[in-house]
């Protein structure tokens, strides 16, 4: 039996449906979940055996997200993709992609954006950053959520220039988890650089009233 397949099956028996409803209204889904909370899919991974070649992980990986009858499935595949970090490369990005668009909903694109695009960033910014400045400007709301918020993690190696960029191509657009994000990409540069983002702020007056108060949450 190969990986996916094992996946699924340990999902399904681990399945609450007293927990499910609740878990897919929140999550506003119309696939269905199971009912396994995060815990318990977080141990059901760690027990799948290993993938020994990287070709076998994106086939399970692929087949996980693009087979999927329940959402967890997706997010084992997305944990799967973070367990292996010794295969991130930037030819993924047309995965990451793929997985942004189809999955269109902050809880898939938030893991994607933060978990595997920024660390691509970092390690490959010359192959990366110009995909991420198309992004940001792309018709799919989810691709410039993900080039907004990808460098959350970044700290002091945050690119200012690519972040002013995807920011100020975003700025009139009235979508809520755009304007979220924004705000949540300053608030957490404000933790490394306060100045900048009450420079960037200011500087701004365009921000939505939603932005501006998240970017300057935990300033005085």
């Amino acid at each position: 039996m190969d990986l996916a397949t094992v996946a699924r099956a340990r999902l399904a028996a681990t399945a609450d449906s007293t927990r499910a409803p609740d878990m897919q209204r929140y999550m506003k889904s119309e696939m269905p979940f199971h009912g396994v909370p995060k815990p318990a899919r977080d141990s059901l991974v760690r027990q799948l055996p290993a993938l020994t070649s990287r070709a076998e992980w994106l086939d399970v990986v692929g087949r996980l997200w693009r087979e999927a009858d329940h959402r967890e499935e997706r997010y084992v595949a997305l944990d799967l993709l973070r367990r292996y970090p010794r295969w991130q490369e930037p030819d993924l990005l047309p995965l990451y992609e793929e997985f942004i668009t189809t999955g269109a909903w902050w809880d898939y694109v938030d893991e994607l954006a933060s978990h595997h695009v920024g660390p691509l960033l970092l390690a490959h910014r010359a192959l990366v950053t110009p995909v991420l400045r198309t992004w940001s400007v792309s018709p799919d709301r989810w691709k410039r959520r993900a080039a907004i918020i990808c460098q959350l993690s970044a700290k002091g190696e945050t690119d200012l220039t690519l972040l002013t960029h995807a920011i100020e191509a975003n700025t009139q657009d009235p979508d809520f988890f755009l304007r979220k994000g924004i705000g949540w990409a300053l608030r957490q540069h404000a933790r490394v650089d306060p100045a900048w983002v009450r420079e960037f702020v200011d500087a701004h007056p365009d921000l939505s009233p939603l932005s501006r108060r998240e970017a300057l949450k935990h300033l005085a």
